[in-house]
């Protein structure tokens, strides 16, 4: 197969991460006979730097004439540290996942047998946790209208019925192909949106019959979360709350550095890490690519390469049982492997298995 894909580093870790996610993609091409070919493209603060524009149309151009988007992270302290600064990286993010119209955001919580006991929570909550959380990504706070003077300011969370129905039916049918469980996370008991959102997810769980269908409150599953998380399998919410719910999942799998996720949608898909840009780390060879290299292998179950992606998943697990890791999960007393090491070993691992 061939496929064009753009490149987005981004900032901070981004460049370093993202070298050994292309260097599994190119061990999968030649392992597999595939041809992969890359164009990257500015996003960020390193695009602001540039252009003065954290997305600039030759990016989303780049993107447009794409098969699919690898993309890493965003984010950088000059800009979080000036409240006051017009223009941010994150807005990049937010204008790749508007204009190409990526709505919906899946995020695939996993745990590892190896690595239960690097998450704060006990092993026999976590053992055997397997669900998916559907973020809605283009609505919401995050893209409504907004004001800020010295004195007041707001931020308006409006959701369009067909907005909802589109991110409903990515969640019913992903459930479909699970376990057939889907909790509805809002807060319907105090926001109109919210109740919009619980009103059509209850006219259309009467298309999906198979479906066991059940309604939560973001405050009660950002608990049972963490405290049952076996009890879930498909997880769909609105953008703040998703936002919110799946940086607590880290403590599930037990650390960021392992989570990748796909943003699907009208035009070309993204895949990316849901980590951020880790600023402090950056050039130390201490980053961890695994999120990086699972976004990879969600890319290539996307196009059906099954396989490839199986691929991607066993080197990563081969990897972690070896010990081959960066210092946040390696065991007491590990060897000492950087972003650049646990790269090339799952790379040389594909190429050899």
């Amino acid at each position: 197969m061939k496929l064009k894909i753009a490149v987005l580093p981004g900032d901070g870790i981004g460049p370093e991460i993202m070298k050994q996610g292309v260097a599994v993609m190119e061990a999968v091409a030649k392992r597999f006979g595939h041809e992969f070919e890359y164009e990257e493209a500015l996003c960020g603060a390193c695009a602001i730097d540039a252009v003065g524009n954290p997305y600039p149309d030759e990016t989303h151009e780049v993107c447009m004439r794409s098969d699919a988007v690898l993309f890493a992270a965003v984010g950088d302290p000059k800009y979080d540290n000036d409240p006051t600064s017009p223009v941010r990286p994150e807005q990049g993010l937010l204008a790749i996942r508007k204009r190409l119209g990526l709505f919906a955001n899946i995020r695939p919580v996993t745990t590892f047998d190896c690595l239960i006991h690097k998450s704060p929570l006990k092993e026999e909550l976590l053992r055997g946790a397997d669900f998916v959380v559907i973020r809605e990504l283009t609505g919401g706070m995050y893209f409504g209208e907004r004001y800020q003077d010295n004195d007041r300011a707001f931020d308006t969370n409006a959701y369009t019925r067909p907005e909802i129905e589109r991110i409903l039916k990515v969640a019913f049918e992903m459930a479909m192909t699970r376990r057939r469980h889907l909790t509805v996370v809002d807060k319907a008991n105090i926001l109109a949106s919210s109740r919009l959102w619980r009103q059509i997810a209850k006219e259309m769980e009467k298309q999906y019959p198979e479906v066991t269908t059940d309604y939560m409150f973001i405050d009660n599953a950002s608990m049972r979360v963490l405290t049952e998380p076996r009890f879930f399998d498909v997880i769909v919410t609105e953008n703040t709350f998703g936002d919110i719910l799946t940086d607590e999942t880290s403590c599930i799998t037990g650390s960021m550095g392992l989570q990748p996720s796909a943003s699907l949608g009208e035009h070309t898909p993204l895949f990316e890490p849901v980590h951020g840009s880790w600023p402090q780390a950056t050039g130390q060879n201490i980053a961890n690519p695994v999120a990086q290299i699972l976004s990879a292998a969600m890319l290539l179950e996307y196009f059906d390469l099954t396989e490839e992606g199986a691929a991607v998943r066993r080197a990563v697990m081969a990897s972690l049982d070896a010990n081959v890791r960066t210092p946040e999960i390696q065991v007491n007393g590990g060897q000492h492997y950087g972003t650049r090491e646990v790269g090339a070993w799952i790379a040389d691992y594909i190429l050899k298995n």
